[in-house]
């Protein structure tokens, strides 16, 4: 055997090994990269939980909130920055979920889920006044996706049979 003959058992080697280290390599990356999104996914529900938590867990904001749906233009200035700092919270929540599915960490079917709660909270009138208030706090991208749901006008349904205008002033 000569030299030019070792070197090329040699690369024909070398080749044999590495192409299973690539594959095992592309396997792990592949691996990381899906909990990185399940791990995204889960800080996010996480969030909205911890979010949500405040509308059970405190009666005269349920109150404010239930009546801010109404009508934000109607509440007084400390049920307004009550109703407002929710909803800031609950927006950027939602803006961060959109980000993600354009980055495509959460799923089609999660963000449609999303879609359809913005839809049914923003077809609530003080919803809508909210968002002409605070809209320039967004990115235009997200702030033009809610545009957008508004443009459709959708019915206000999340809280129909709630009866709304019974909701007690604090």
């Amino acid at each position: 055997m000569n030299w030019e003959m070792l070197a090329a058992v040699g690369q024909l080697a070398a080749v044999v090994v590495g192409i299973p280290s690539l594959i095992y390599l592309a396997l792990q990356i592949r691996a990381q990269t899906r909990e990185r999104h399940q791990s995204a996914v889960n800080a996010l529900t996480a969030q909205w939980g911890d979010l949500t938590k405040s509308l059970h867990d405190n009666p005269e904001f349920s109150a404010i909130y239930l009546r801010g749906l109404r009508s934000f233009s109607d509440l007084e200035p400390t049920s307004k920055l009550k109703f407002s700092a929710f909803f800031f919270t609950f927006f950027q929540n939602f803006q961060a979920m959109y980000l993600s599915r354009q980055d495509g960490v959460l799923r089609p079917s999660l963000w449609a889920q999303i879609d359809r709660t913005m839809t049914d909270l923003l077809g609530y009138p003080g919803m809508r006044q909210w968002w002409e208030t605070r809209r320039h706090w967004y990115t235009e991208e997200f702030a033009c996706v809610v545009d957008e749901i508004i443009a459709k006008g959708g019915e206000p349904k999340a809280y129909a049979t709630y009866d709304l205008e019974n909701t007690q002033s604090s």
